[in-house]
């Protein structure tokens, strides 16, 4: 009599671990035939174990030079492309994913794509004209500053209880950004300002601007050094943009500077020995060093990660106009000296990296199935 019942137990407890991994599947996959689509955010989870004790992020983002430019023979930059070179590892696949300037930055912090006012740097500082959302949370319409329902990591990262900044050179007061609807007249350098609004992603959003955050958080590069002072005042998330001379935007600068790319590796001499001997990142920081988008016309026609290259428009941010392949260098406790991956990474890359050190969801196109995002290729000094 006992065996029956044996049975009975047995196909009923198959029977609920059927139905629950049908449940777990639906949530995960939708209904039959439905093809998820990530409208309010990213649900894809991140690899923890890509980031092994990562905590203190900086990214610094330099201007318009070709991987040639930068890391080929006689570079202009031998600090980079030689000194730190030996102390990181160079990514030699790294991507822009658009022309100009601003939504490089916008997909480092937000994973939005371009409009047709990001991709002309957004001379006048418009509000966003939301008219829908597609795949990936992407926003539909046009515009410059995104609505507050647009999410970035650093509303991520207010949400964990961790902490971001941004510091710009030359910004003087904190959040600083053109009045809206007006001119932005920080296009062009002047003698003594040479700050840039459309380098400092963190100004696009009205859940930023519209917060004390803004206040608090975007602010001029002169407060880096007090808060690398130690681990608990340096933010989990540093994003630092050089001004318009010291970027390798401009050269010869307004002021008389050579700039170019002697002028950013001058800068780079004075600013990452502070961050590479700040008790935050030898505890367990990453500096990743970077361009926002390639002024090569070879370059120029290259794209990687799903990207159309060439400079047309079809969809913005997955299959065009893409933005030249610039490579970037990361340094890290975690990161053995002279290395080289020559796996494909983006700024939506650099973004789902980011996400996956703090355990965060992906944000827009960082959630592109098939992106490469920092591991073992990366990592390679393992504690």
């Amino acid at each position: 009599m006992r065996r029956p019942r044996r049975r009975w137990v047995i196909a009923t407890a198959v029977v609920v671990l059927v139905a629950l991994a049908a449940a777990v599947l639906w949530q995960v996959a939708g209904p039959r035939g439905a093809t998820p689509v990530n409208r309010a955010g990213p649900t894809s989870a991140p690899d923890a174990s890509a980031h092994p004790g990562v905590q203190h992020i900086t990214v610094i983002n330099l201007e318009n030079k070709s991987y040639d430019q930068t890391w080929g023979a006689g570079s202009p930059a031998p600090y980079l492309s030689s000194t730190l070179r030996d102390e990181g590892v160079l990514l030699s696949q790294y991507f822009g994913v658009a022309h100009h300037s601003l939504p490089n930055y916008l997909a480092q912090i937000s994973g939005q794509g371009p409009n047709r006012q990001t991709q002309s740097d957004c001379q006048t500082y418009t509000s966003f004209e939301q008219t829908g959302t597609a795949a990936f949370g992407q926003a539909i319409g046009d515009g410059c500053v995104y609505p507050a329902g647009v999410p970035t990591v650093a509303g991520q990262l207010s949400d964990t209880g961790r902490t971001w900044k941004g510091y710009s050179e030359d910004t003087g007061e904190a959040c600083r950004h053109p009045s809206p609807g007006a001119h932005d007249d920080t296009q062009r350098a002047r003698s003594g300002d040479q700050y840039a609004a459309r380098h400092n992603p963190f100004v696009y959003f009205a859940a930023i601007t519209d917060s004390p955050d803004c206040a608090r958080n975007v602010l001029d590069l002169g407060a880096l050094p007090a808060d690398l002072a130690a681990v608990d005042t340096t933010p989990n998330l540093a994003i630092i943009t050089p001004n318009l001379c010291h970027d390798g935007h401009d050269a010869p600068c307004v002021d008389g500077e050579p700039g170019g790319l002697a002028g950013a590796d001058a800068w780079l001499r004075e600013w990452v020995p502070r961050i590479l001997a700040s008790p935050a990142f030898r505890q367990d920081g990453m500096l990743v060093i970077t361009f926002d988008e390639s002024d090569s016309v070879e370059s120029d026609s290259t794209a990687c990660c799903g990207e159309s290259a060439g400079p047309g428009a079809a969809r913005p941010g997955i299959d065009g106009p893409g933005g030249g392949r610039v490579g970037a260098l990361v340094l890290s406790p975690f990161i053995a000296g002279g290395t080289e991956s020559n796996t494909p990474y983006n700024h939506y890359s650099l973004l789902a990296s980011i996400e996956d050190a703090f355990g965060l969801p992906y944000l827009g196109y960082a959630a592109t199935p098939g992106l490469a995002r920092f591991g073992a290729d990366v990592f390679t000094s393992l504690p």
